[in-house]
């Protein structure tokens, strides 16, 4: 079940560096891009970074909107996250053809792709120079949630392998989220 995170406390839902799907809208259009440097720069408020390339039909609706969301998906998911970074959403529907469910974001017009382990809704903070010579994208999270059977009491516990977030290396090879392991106090 989806569950709110404190937005204080919504760095933790990437701060392990989880290959995210970043959803987008505008108007009547949508889409869904794999992005693998997306990263937590502050704590309150709460601040993101997302790089989205300049030819990519993500960053026409989130330059048109101003927001997105940041769905970090699980292992279940792995052929769709593979595969929504293959082809260009102005050329298909990636939710109708890789079969991505959504529900409605709550303060933000970018769908919540069902199934992730967490959802982060943001809101592009103006930063033109850095967008345009960096493709990067600073944002406020202005709504964050996790999936309660995994992140309890503000720490990842995936209860299967199927629930780990992925983690891009190269050419649709991804690692999972690994064992939890503390160190000495």
């Amino acid at each position: 079940m989806r569950v709110s995170v404190p937005l204080r406390r919504a760095y933790k839902l990437i701060n392990h560096g989880p290959t995210t799907l970043i959803t987008s809208a505008h108007g009547d259009r949508r889409n869904v891009m794999t992005a693998a440097w997306v990263m937590a720069v502050d704590f309150d408020p709460p601040k993101i970074v997302a790089v989205i390339a300049a030819d990519t039909f993500t960053r026409t609706l989130v330059e048109a909107s101003g927001e997105f969301v940041v769905n970090v998906p699980t292992v279940r998911m792995i052929d769709a996250v593979f595969a929504a970074g293959q082809a260009s959403g102005e050329d298909e529907d990636k939710f109708s053809v890789h079969a991505l469910a959504t529900s409605p974001a709550t303060l933000v017009g970018a769908p919540l792709l069902d199934g992730c382990a967490a959802w982060l809704e943001c809101r592009v903070v103006p930063e033109p120079h850095m967008q345009e010579r960096y493709d990067l994208f600073v944002a406020d999270v202005a709504a964050a949630w996790a999936d309660d059977a995994s992140f309890v009491d503000g720490v990842w516990r995936f209860p299967t392998d199927q629930d780990r977030t992925l983690h891009h290396l190269s050419s649709g090879v991804f690692v999972a989220s690994g064992d939890i392991v503390k160190a000495k106090p």
